[in-house]
């Protein structure tokens, strides 16, 4: 009997795991998404970390939900994946780039809207500048909330965004709508907009 009541407890968990995980995953796959797209800059690139993420994260489910706060700690995932793929990618270039494969990439005209120019500027920027200013801008995470995702003091978060800020405006011609260009939904790379 103690057994049964035992199997009975496991399945009842199991069940009620699965709940919260659909329903955290319905309520916070699109926000997720949307952060893999500004870290990463590419929508397909983007679908694929959200799921890896959401992988990992029930892989790890009770660790997750038992997180003082969960989102954070999936967006702590999603930047760490976002990294690792970035560092990846770079790696390979540099390989082809070596082999005398590598094309210069085209430069979009002047008359490419001004939220693809930030875009653009993110994606060039080092993956834990990008990860501090979408976080602190995009996301309007608190420098406490961005050092705890990334792992990062908050003086690393401090002067990495204020770098990356700085770093934007100059490729940007001085623009100061940065913030409000960020918070914009993407629309012409795919679907998180």
């Amino acid at each position: 009997m103690v057994l049964i009541s035992a199997l009975c407890r496991d399945v009842r968990d199991h069940v009620i795991a699965d709940e919260e995980f659909n329903l955290f995953f319905e309520r916070h796959h699109r926000e997720l998404g949307r952060l893999a797209y500004l870290l990463t800059g590419d929508a397909d690139e983007a679908d694929d970390l959200t799921a890896d993420a959401f992988v990992a994260a029930w892989r790890r489910w009770d660790r997750v939900r038992n997180a003082a706060h969960p989102l954070a700690y999936m967006r702590g995932i999603v930047a760490r994946l976002a990294s690792s793929r970035v560092r990846r990618l770079l790696r390979e270039r540099r390989k082809l780039g070596a082999m005398g494969a590598g094309a210069a990439e085209a430069a979009d005209g002047p008359d490419v809207p001004a939220v693809l120019d930030v875009r653009a500027a993110l994606r060039r920027l080092p993956p834990r500048k990008r990860a501090c200013v979408v976080l602190r801008h995009a996301f309007d995470l608190s420098e406490r909330e961005t050092a705890e995702v990334l792992g990062i003091s908050v003086g690393t978060v401090k002067s990495q965004t204020s770098k990356a800020v700085a770093e934007l405006e100059q490729a940007l011609g001085g623009s100061t709508r940065i913030t409000s260009l960020l918070l914009q939904e993407p629309r012409l790379d795919g679907p998180h907009g």
